[in-house]
Formats: structure tokens, C-alpha cells, sequence
């Protein structure tokens, strides 16, 4: 791997875990036209680094919530900051459960399955559409409305469903304040990021690397400085109801992605 690939998928990295256009979907549509030996093999300590680094870039950004979340735990006391942890631990469940019972069956469906990226991104690209037109709200992320992002948020394992925009638009249809909506999902992937690190970690996997240290170096700092950009932006794109060029954007990618499969076959 070279600096220049360090570089550029740290930058990717970083501005796909929080923009909604999915990065596993655009992954899989790179594969596809450049071919798989044609692009560098990452190590699974580099995109451990980059995880970390984007984890790292959503906790500077909301610092002060998780501050409070985890004061709030400490004070062992019923009050919001609890409530609010409890509501991240419903969300994490149906991730959990899909990515621990159904593992071999979704890596299975990342096998250059580029038809399903295509609708996946369409689909995508609906939701983010309807957001965009959901009326402003002040309400909170209630319970119920939790397990459901959660549910989102599995679903986004698809290749082509982008987990941000899944769930932020999830969470706006179901009557969301907007600025809310996206806080909680980018809150709620902390801890999942975190335990995937720590299962890869445990994988005994990660140490055998043989991509030079500054490169992590520098992928690390791509995917953290890209992932604070992105995050602040989607904040902002949320809150103005700007996501209909994402829409946009994601239903001419999967409308190609269609057309490129069939054209192959």
C-alpha cells in the first residue's frame, strides 16, 4: 500500500461513515470497475485504524453529550442522560444479532453482488427523499422509536444501504426532531465501531500487517479529520433538510450500478 492509497481510503472512509451514500455499496461498485487485484488489499489492522479513527472523530464531536451520558450513569440515578444510554443499548440489538448470527450470510451478499447495490442504493435514496420532506418537529427519540433505528441500522448492513442515512431517516419519518435524529444515530454506532475493534482485535488477526506504520499514520489522520468535516456537514444537512441531493445522488449511482450489471452480464 502506498502513502497516496493510505491517504485516499482514510479520506474515504471518513467522509462515507457519516455521509449517506453508503460506503460498503460504493466499495463493492469500485471492485467492480477497476477489478479486485487491481485494488491494494487492506490488512485488517489498517481498517481497525481506520475505525478508530472515525469512532474517534464522532466522540470529539459529541464530546459534551457523552460527557453527560456518562456522568449520568455514574450519578446511578433514573434521569435523561440514563434514559438516553438505555436507548442506545435497545438501538445496538438487531445490529448485534445480525452481525453475530448471520455473519457468513452477509459477507456472502458482498460478493460483487452489484444488482443488489444498485436497488439498495435506490432504496436509499427514497428514504433520504421522504426525510427530506418530513415536517420539523421538537420530539425526542422515544423507546420504542429506538429499537426501530436499531432495526434501520441492521438493515444497513446490506451493501448499498447507507447506515447514516438509514437511520437518520428512520428516525425523521417516525416524527423526529431532526437535529435529534442525527445526533442518536451517530451516537449509536460508537459502541458498535468500538466492539467490532475489540472482536478484530480479539480476532488475533490485527498485528499481522505488513503495511508500514506511517501509512496508518496517515490513515488515521485522513479518516479523522475527513470524519470530523463530514459529521459537522450531515449535522447541518440534516437540520436544513438538505438530504434530497444525497437522494439525488444515490438513485443515479444505483440506476448505473443497474445498468453497469446488465450491460456485464
Amino acid at each position: 500500500m502506498s502513502t497516496w492509497d493510505a491517504l485516499l481510503l482514510g479520506i474515504i472512509q471518513g467522509l462515507t461513515e457519516f455521509l449517506p451514500v453508503s460506503s460498503s455499496g460504493h466499495l463493492e461498485l469500485g471492485k467492480a470497475i477497476v477489478g479486485d487485484q487491481s485494488l491494494p488489499k487492506e490488512s485488517l489492522l489498517f481498517t481497525v485504524i481506520l475505525h478508530a479513527a472515525t469512532a474517534l472523530s464522532t466522540i470529539v464531536v459529541y464530546r459534551k453529550d457523552i460527557y453527560d451520558i456518562v456522568k449520568g450513569l455514574f450519578s446511578f440515578q433514573w434521569n435523561e442522560q440514563t434514559k438516553f444510554s438505555a436507548k442506545i443499548i435497545l438501538s445496538m440489538i438487531p445490529a448485534a444479532t445480525v452481525g453475530v448470527m448471520f455473519e457468513a450470510e452477509m459477507e456472502a451478499l458482498f460478493a460483487g453482488n452489484i444488482v443488489l447495490v444498485g436497488f439498495m442504493l435506490i432504496l436509499t435514496s427514497l428514504l433520504l427523499w421522504l426525510a427530506g420532506k418530513a415536517k420539523a418537529t421538537n420530539k425526542n427519540v422515544s423507546f420504542p422509536n429506538a429499537f426501530v433505528i436499531g432495526v434501520a441500522q441492521a438493515i444497513a448492513i446490506l451493501p448499498g444501504v447507507s447506515r447514516s442515512g438509514a437511520t437518520i431517516s428512520t428516525s425523521v419519518l417516525l416524527g423526529n426532531d431532526k437535529s435529534k435524529a442525527a445526533r442518536f444515530s451517530f451516537l449509536m454506532v460508537v459502541p458498535l465501531i468500538l466492539g467490532k475493534i475489540a472482536k478484530d482485535i480479539g480476532s488475533g488477526e490485527v498485528m499481522d500487517s505488513s503495511i508500514a506504520t506511517s501509512n496508518l499514520i496517515i490513515g488515521f489522520i485522513a479518516a479523522f479529520l475527513a470524519g470530523l468535516i463530514a459529521c459537522t456537514w450531515m449535522i447541518s444537512l440534516v437540520r436544513k433538510s438538505k438530504l434530497g441531493y444525497f437522494a439525488v445522488y444515490c438513485f443515479v449511482v444505483g440506476v448505473l450500478a443497474i445498468g453497469m450489471a446488465y450491460f456485464n452480464s
